[in-house]
């Protein structure tokens, strides 16, 4: 491993811990471990993909490494501390997690995005850091090393770590997403029981899945954690041999589910997370990413995909079995116009009409929607830092981390405005927002059944109807409380660290390893350094007064021992980086995607290890 300066790990500050059994933890506590820091919010695609990613390495390094998750939140719902308990069971997060609602932690280790990785060693000293998804093989390296180095010293300690689980809990749903309606019945997907439900009056008639997690086909198929679900039309039903499509959220998979005769198939994806490369191709060749919702659309002639992993839409053809890329560019973002260009945050409702594809993007707190020339709108919605509880003019109210979407009879659509708890409303005609209903836990998504909103409610486990309350909200408004960097007027250099993991190199044999695109919003706050290139460092000119800098950057380290056949792991991070223009701003801005940043460390070592 490559010697650096030794920067003493900060402190573990917040309001509380959970998955101890009651027990406060302090970083002393720790030694003799492997400890790495997993920073994330589990409003997050990113981070929910890295908690995955995680569950093997921490079972590799069982006896040594203790993995703790510390919360910092981004939206004011998931400050909440019953919220934050909801989601270390709904995602089956199974170490310790810090609270860390005031983002204390977060800025005494200079984190700058979510999610970041960061490895303590025994002695308590950071030797990695680590932002983005895609570094389990770089860890296990990293790992290894400190493993050995501090076996040798004798300054490692095996055995069981501080992780006490939780009691289970039972209800006949647990944590459902979406529902539809179909041939007089509901279909729920009963996300934490990794399966589908038929439910009749309410009551649960059948269910399509085992309950296991899992990823088989057939007649008693698993599911992981799915979610959206659409009826197929008839005519294409009858070609297909199913009449539901469903979003297998964790398997990065496309099911076909025939209800008559209980058979799922698995009809797009190929079950590995997609990080780059193809977009277009045979649905069961192309790779997809946390499909969230799904929804036959006329005007597209498929069933659109809202990819939440990646901030794109795709479209499923089932009939000539194809998948291709419908809308969005993979950065993260609020950005209108044609579909190719657009950008989208984490969409994860659909609702199709007639003449509108509507969506919801639930990291801008946006409703939008895409015409069938694929051109893209919002109605609601400022941006990636901005958000709240606000009834009125469209272009005034505010939403917070809204799940889904229902259109209804009379053009106007309801929102599941799932962090403020609320059904809202947008009417088309007048242009305004109204909150329907208010108190639910965590609403989803809703479904008509005979002209009345059945709202998956997916914190209480159930599906309610709410009482319409005619009334505005005039609430408040928030924004992501991240701390601003200061940047210099002028001249400002971008750097990406990066630094391949222990045996691992950047490898060009075959073209550029490594990939940088650049954007701001407002777009006039970068005169220039805007674009895409493969150099991780990048010259910006920056004019204005503060805005937010979108950088997406990836890497692939190869394996550096065996140049012929060796393994490449594609690292990918995106960040949003709120700046503000100042006379007294840095001129350097380095953001960690992997590796360490000694100037930035050290500073924060001095100020507060």
């Amino acid at each position: 491993m490559t010697k650096l300066v030794k920067v003493r790990a900060p402190e573990l500050v917040g309001r509380g811990w959970l998955n101890t059994g009651g027990t406060d933890l302090r970083l002393a506590d720790f030694r003799g471990k492997v400890l790495l820091l997993d920073f994330w919010t589990f409003c997050c695609i990113n981070c929910l993909h890295v908690l995955d990613e995680l569950r093997p390495v921490e079972e590799e390094f069982g006896d040594v490494l203790v993995t703790v998750g510390v919360h910092s939140p981004k939206f004011v719902h998931e400050a909440d501390e019953a919220a934050l308990r909801a989601a270390v069971e709904r995602y089956d997060v199974r170490h310790p997690v810090l609270d860390d609602p005031e983002l204390t932690t977060w800025q005494a280790y200079a984190v700058k995005a979510w999610p970041t990785l960061v490895v303590v060693d025994p002695e308590g000293y950071v030797v990695h850091v680590a932002a983005g998804e895609g570094h389990a093989e770089a860890l296990r390296r990293v790992i290894r090393e400190v493993v050995a180095e501090h076996d040798a010293k004798g300054t490692l300690h095996r055995g069981d770590g501080p992780y006490v689980p939780p009691p289970p809990a039972e209800s006949e749903l647990r944590f459902p997403a979406k529902a539809v309606a179909h041939d007089g019945k509901l279909l729920v997907a009963d996300t934490a029981h990794h399966r589908i439900v038929e439910l009749v009056d309410g009551a649960l008639t059948r269910a399509f899945g085992t309950g296991e997690r899992g990823r088989r086909d057939g007649v008693e198929p698993t599911f992981s954690e799915p979610s959206g679900l659409t009826v197929l039309p008839a005519r294409i039903a009858e070609q297909v041999g199913y009449d539901v499509v469903v979003a297998d959220t964790v398997n990065h998979l496309l099911r076909g589910l025939d209800t008559r005769t209980g058979v799922v198939t698995t009809v797009a994806g190929t079950g590995e997370q997609w990080r780059d490369g193809a977009t277009d191709g045979p649905a069961t060749d192309i790779d997809l990413t946390s499909p969230w919702d799904v929804a036959w659309w006329e005007p597209a002639g498929g069933v659109v995909i809202a990819m939440a992993g990646n901030h794109t839409i795709g479209l499923f053809d089932p009939v000539n079995g194809q998948v291709s890329r419908f809308a969005g560019t993979t950065v993260e973002g609020l950005l209108d116009g044609p579909a190719d260009e657009a950008f989208f945050a984490q969409t994860s409702g659909l609702a199709a009409t007639a003449d509108r594809l509507w969506l919801v993007d639930s990291e801008t707190s946006a409703l939008r929607w895409i015409e069938p020339d694929r051109t893209v709108h919002t109605a609601v919605g400022a941006g990636l830092f901005d958000f709240g509880h606000r009834d009125g003019p469209a272009g005034q109210a505010l939403l917070q981390h809204p799940l889904g979407v229902t259109a209804l009879p009379d053009g106007s659509v309801a929102v599941a405005d799932t962090y403020n708890g609320a059904i809202r409303r947008y009417d088309p005609a007048t242009d305004e927002v109204s909150t329907l209903a208010t108190g639910l836990a965590e609403p989803s998504g809703a479904v008509l059944v005979d002209g009345e909103l059945v709202v998956v409610s997916s914190a209480a486990h159930r599906l309610e109807r709410p009482v319409p309350a005619a009334r505005l909200v005039s609430g408040d408004a928030h924004q992501v409380r991240r701390p601003t960097s200061d940047i210099a007027d002028g001249e400002v250099e971008l750097v990406v660290v990066f630094t391949p993991p222990p045996g691992q190199k950047l490898d060009d044999r075959y073209g550029p390893s490594t990939r940088l695109e650049v954007t701001s919003s407002p777009p006039e706050l970068l005169k220039e350094g805007a674009g895409v290139g493969t150099d991780l460092t990048r010259r910006l000119v920056v004019s204005g007064t503060e805005g937010v800098l979108h950088v997406v950057a990836q890497a692939a380290a190869c394996d550096s021992d065996d140049a012929e056949h060796g393994a490449c792991h594609l690292i990918r991070q995106d960040w949003g980086v709120p700046v503000r223009v100042t006379r007294e701003g840095v001129a350097r801005l380095p953001l960690v995607m992997g590796g360490l940043d000694e100037a930035s460390l050290e500073k924060h070592d001095s100020a507060g290890g």
